[in-house]
């Protein structure tokens, strides 16, 4: 069954989706062009600065809650009941089989009957469009994204805390001000999203080029929302860090506990780059075109297919852990939490172990991708650390590199942002991170062009194609 439009709501066009008029249809006449400088002289945007810092309180405060709430569902269902129920310390292996069908079926139910579309597709990667959620569609992005992220499918929290954000922000100016024009709603929804993920990616700036790189927008325009943006970033990256304090839960912020020793960039090393770069692009062509191909079955009839995806992803799980004898947590979840482990104890993987993860890891996120609500960054990069870790044993190559490679050139193919993904691996190297940006840099370009140059993933009908409920709302509005 197709996803659901939300009920008697037409979708505004912006610059990514102009729609062309009929032919006997009389031209419309242009909107009048925004003059960016005489926003930012005006009052207005002196109130919609300070309005960005007083909403960036509670929208951060609210994403902050989400998380925690995710960590909390994930901890119960996966660790503290099989621990109670079983002894020990390692949940059996069939464990996470039932609740991975339960996470599809609560999914589905809430994609189906709930407005919004609960959220826009991961398959198609950061494509923006729709402008901001509503208020009422803001719970269903909530519910799905807590079911699939809390019981185990293979996807990051960034998405839905962007159109959270952005939805939240929205609501925040047109409360404030009945009959707000679109350049404010704009404004406000983007700080709204810069709030949500103010540290989630490991810092506030990165957040930033995150959201200006999927918006695509530039110049001056970029500017007049960049400082609004900023703002509430910053505001929020407090807030998550006293948060993080008072409560003693961390402030969710992607790190690595420790990084391992970085050496200078070599022939062979930039070589390897390359190398990792097209493996990347190859790597990523396949999850996204398992995850395309699977769309249209999803539509036949959602509930049903997204629950039988959830089943597939918790007995690959199940083998892996009865395969290796690790647990399937490795195979779960975004991998965020499971990435600074993996780093610290790459050492304890095998190579055996090691590719069977990956595959495994994939194969998991290609079936999310297709079905359930989340966002494409972590498991992109958990995927792109291991291939790192298996490429660190290569003549000439060391396992900084690796890493560093591996995840760029991942979430360049699976992102399709060159800079984001670049600034992506090289923040999360530490101070270390400048000695192996001439690595990162050759593995982005390269796995950007070879994805670009691979043929479009998925079957050439339009039940694979981004629609408008696809895209990624809180960033865009139109003008």
């Amino acid at each position: 069954m197709a996803d659901p439009q939300p009920p008697s709501r037409a979708l505004p066009q912006t610059s990514r989706q102009v729609a062309a008029p009929p032919a006997a249809a009389p031209p419309a006449a242009a909107p009048p062009a925004i003059d960016p400088v005489a926003v930012m002289r005006s009052k207005a945007y002196i109130s919609a600065l300070v309005l960005a810092a007083i909403v960036g309180v509670p929208i951060s405060a609210i994403a902050y809650g989400f998380l925690v709430l995710v960590a909390a569902i994930q901890h119960l269902v996966f660790f503290e009941l099989p621990t109670q129920i079983f002894g020990g310390t390692t949940a059996p292996a069939w464990w996470p089989l039932p609740w991975l069908v339960l996470s599809g079926l609560l999914t589905a139910l809430t994609i189906r009957y709930l407005p919004g579309n609960a959220g826009h597709s991961p398959a198609f990667g950061f494509t923006t469009g729709g402008g901001p959620f509503t208020g009422r569609e803001l719970p269903g992005v909530a519910l799905a994204a807590l079911a699939t992220l809390g019981l185990g499918a293979v996807l990051g929290p960034e998405a839905p805390l962007i159109a959270i954000g952005g939805g939240l922000g929205a609501l925040a100016v047109r409360l404030a001000k009945k009959g707000a024009p679109p350049t404010a709603v704009m404004i406000m929804a983007s700080a709204g999203s810069f709030a949500a993920i103010s540290t989630l990616l490991g810092s506030p700036v990165l957040g930033a080029f995150l959201i200006m790189e999927v918006a695509g927008i530039g110049g001056m325009t970029l500017s007049l929302v960049m400082l609004p943006g900023l703002l509430a970033s910053g505001i929020g990256a407090l807030v998550f860090v006293g948060l993080g304090q008072w409560t003693g839960l961390g402030s969710f912020s992607l790190a690595l506990h420790s990084v391992p020793p970085v050496e200078p960039p070599t022939v062979p090393s930039l070589a390897w780059a390359l190398v990792m770069g097209v493996a990347g692009a190859l790597l990523g062509w396949v999850i996204r075109s398992l995850a395309l191909w699977l769309r249209p079955i999803v539509h036949l009839n959602r509930v049903l297919v997204t629950g039988a995806l959830g089943l597939l992803i918790g007995l690959t799980a199940m083998a892996y852990q009865l395969i290796t004898g690790r647990s399937f947590t490795d195979v779960l979840f975004s991998g965020q939490d499971a990435l600074p482990d993996l780093v610290d104890h790459a050492a304890d993987y095998s190579f055996g172990v090691l590719i069977l993860l990956i595959l495994c890891k994939a194969f998991g996120y290609g079936l999310s991708l297709s079905a359930f609500r989340g966002g494409p960054v972590f498991p992109s990069m958990f995927i792109g650390a291991a291939v790192g870790v298996v490429a660190s044993g290569l003549p000439g190559m060391n396992l900084a590199a690796g890493i560093a490679t591996g995840i760029a050139a991942m979430s360049a193919a699976m992102l399709r942002l060159p800079l984001t993904s670049t600034l992506l691996a090289v923040v999360l190297m530490g101070t270390d991170g400048v000695a192996v940006t001439p690595q990162v840099v050759v593995a982005v370009a390269a796995a950007f062009v070879i994805t670009n140059l691979l043929p479009t993933p998925g079957p050439k009908n339009p039940a694979s194609q981004p629609r408008p409920e696809d895209q990624v709302r809180g960033t865009d509005e139109p003008t």
